[in-house]
């Protein structure tokens, strides 16, 4: 009996502190991880916003293009029109 307490006593004195400075140090280790994760998540989201405005100010720049044409087209419809009346 008397090894087996002194294995015993060994073993809560040395190696469970051990475990958990390890499990201690694993959980920060994983906090880390979860915060360089949700910056990295933060950054893309701001970046497609990004992309997502770039977009819009160019769709709106068709947009006014597309008028400009239905514009130009109708005017030349108008004086062909015109034009064969005359």
């Amino acid at each position: 009996m008397e090894l087996k307490e002194i294995i015993t006593n060994t073993f809560k004195e040395l190696i469970l502190p051990e475990l958990g400075r390890i499990k201690e140090e694993n959980k920060e280790i994983k906090n880390r991880r979860l915060d360089d994760v949700n910056i990295h998540l933060a950054d893309q989201s701001r970046r497609i916003n990004e992309t997502n405005k770039r977009i819009d100010e160019t769709n709106k720049r068709l947009d006014r293009l597309y008028e400009v044409i239905v514009r130009r087209n109708e005017h030349v419809r108008l004086e062909e029109c015109y034009s064969v009346r005359v």
